[in-house]
């Protein structure tokens, strides 16, 4: 369990893999998106399913242990914000795996992990091509979603980032010390 001097090791590790991961796959996300590249998608989506089962590890972990305690750094807003931020971040990486099936898996272009279908792709026959959906309203929904809870993720990390830089080199509280293992 966490105490307000130091984190367990099972929180830091979720954090910084559950924040790698979902910064590796925006990044990817993006890529893909505005290069057109759709041979991506294949392992975005595996990566991204792998990811929200430890996200939901995630979650589970912080309803049980609670939120780690503030330390003294900030004024009312910014920790108000910081709360904010947190939330946004904690739904976001829920949401965005699940948009992002709801758009693939209702959209016919099927789910997969590296090869082993979860949900099975949909395709015209005569035009092998282009997928059919499943529903088209439910993969239209998950695309715009996915799309927009992208751009708010990216703005949530960077205001993240930035708070943990303040606290570091500003308030200098331990709080980034402590999300890297050592005790404050």
């Amino acid at each position: 369990m966490d105490q307000p001097s130091k984190l367990s090791p099972l929180t830091i590790t979720l954090h910084w893999l559950v924040g790698l991961g979902m910064i590796a796959l925006t990044a990817i996300g993006l890529y893909m998106s505005r290069a057109e590249v759709w041979t991506l998608y294949p392992i975005h989506k595996s990566i991204g399913l792998l990811l929200f089962v430890l996200i939901l590890a995630r979650v589970l972990w912080r309803i049980k242990n609670g939120w780690p305690a503030q330390l003294a750094g900030g004024s009312k807003l910014e920790h108000l914000l910081a709360k904010l931020v947190h939330w946004l971040l904690i739904t976001a990486t829920l949401a965005m795996p699940i948009s992002g099936l709801m758009h693939s898996g209702a959209g016919g272009h099927g789910v997969a992990v590296f090869g082993l279908q979860i949900v099975p792709s949909q395709h015209s026959a005569d035009k092998p091509d282009q997928a059919l959906p499943y529903n088209a309203g439910v993969a239209e929904l998950g695309e715009a979603v996915h799309e927009w809870l992208g751009y708010l993720l990216i703005l949530a990390l960077i205001l993240h980032v930035a708070g943990a830089l303040k606290h570091h080199w500003v308030y200098k509280d331990g709080v980034l010390r402590r999300m890297l293992g050592q005790r404050v």
